[in-house]
Order: C-alpha cells, then sequence, then structure tokens
C-alpha cells in the first residue's frame, strides 16, 4: 500500500504554489526589482525562476522518458531555459506564469501511476546518489520551491512585511490564548 501517491504528490505541490503566489501577490510591484545582497536574484527573477524550476523534470520524466542521462545535452537545454527566464516580466506576468505552469506540472503528476512512480533513473556519472526513483525526483521540485519560498519570506521580512504564514500561525496563536482565557473564566 502507498500512503503517499501521485495525487498526493500534486495537491502537495499546489499547496506550496499557492504559498508562493500569497507571496508573490504581497510583494508590491515596485519591490520586484529589490535585490537582498549583490550577486542574488532580485524578487522578480526569483519568482520567475521558480515556475522554470520543474521544465528540466517535465522534459526528462514527460518528454522523453528517460532512463538516464546518455546523450542528454544538460548545458544546451539549461541555456534555453536561462535564456527565457532572463526575459522581463511585469508582476502580472510572473503571477500568471506562476499559475499557469503550477497548475498545468499539478495536473500531469495527479494521474501518474504508482510504477511509473517507482521507476529508477540513472543519474549522470559522478551524481550522488547514483540513481533515483521518478518519485524522488519529481518531489525534488517542491523542494526546490520551498527552498526558494524561504528566501522570499526572508525577503518580506527586509522589507517590512510579515509573511502571512506567519501572520496565520499568530492568528491561530491568539484564538487558542482566547480560548483557554475563556475556559479559565
Amino acid at each position: 500500500m502507498t500512503y503517499y501517491g501521485a495525487k498526493e504528490l500534486a495537491a502537495s505541490f499546489r499547496t506550496v504554489r499557492g504559498n508562493t503566489l500569497k507571496i508573490a501577490e504581497e510583494i508590491p510591484e515596485d519591490r520586484y526589482g529589490f535585490r537582498a545582497a549583490e550577486g542574488v536574484r532580485t524578487v522578480g527573477e526569483l519568482l520567475t525562476h521558480i515556475p522554470f524550476g520543474s521544465r528540466f523534470h517535465e522534459q526528462v520524466h514527460f518528454v522523453e522518458r528517460r532512463f538516464n542521462f546518455d546523450g542528454f545535452d544538460f548545458m544546451a537545454f539549461m541555456g534555453g531555459l536561462m535564456a527565457e527566464q532572463a526575459k522581463p516580466r511585469t508582476k502580472a506576468e510572473i503571477l500568471a506564469l506562476l499559475t499557469a505552469q503550477g497548475e498545468d506540472f499539478a495536473r500531469r503528476m495527479e494521474s501518474l501511476p504508482e510504477d511509473f512512480l517507482a521507476e529508477v533513473v540513472t543519474m549522470p556519472a559522478g551524481a550522488q546518489p547514483a540513481s533515483r526513483t521518478r518519485f524522488e525526483m519529481l518531489a525534488s521540485v517542491k523542494e526546490h520551491e520551498m527552498h526558494h519560498r524561504g528566501q522570499l519570506m526572508l525577503v518580506q521580512r527586509m522589507l517590512g512585511l510579515t509573511p502571512h504564514l506567519t501572520r496565520e500561525m499568530q492568528a491561530r496563536m491568539a484564538a487558542m490564548q482566547a480560548q483557554a482565557a475563556s475556559n479559565q473564566k
């Protein structure tokens, strides 16, 4: 019995993307050019980078259904992605890209059969581990986004904004404290 399969993978990805979208909506467009430190992406660049994080996996798993990376020109593939990411976009265009790409990727994942997710892909020479299941590789898209979302939450703080997940936790804590106080009366 599998406790976490394609439907759960897609649902958790949708949750992560929903939180990323909320952050993207809350940061004002005039702050999309903010760069937290020299050499790192601006807010807009980071938000544009996120939806392209799945393209490699889409190519490997859905388009080519590779079992190894023999003959795969990683540098050429990434070069094309980087060129696409570099195109200037407005906040509305970035939000639309995050929304459309996120839902498309989740839809593709939710119907994958368990045997597909269990297939093993041999990684390029020298990579550790030497092989991974498709499930592991597809789950890494969500992990990649969560990494960048953590960066965005720190940027929100630097901009004087309180991230929505923090506000929601504070509201839950206040409600629990109010309920505890009410129960003591």
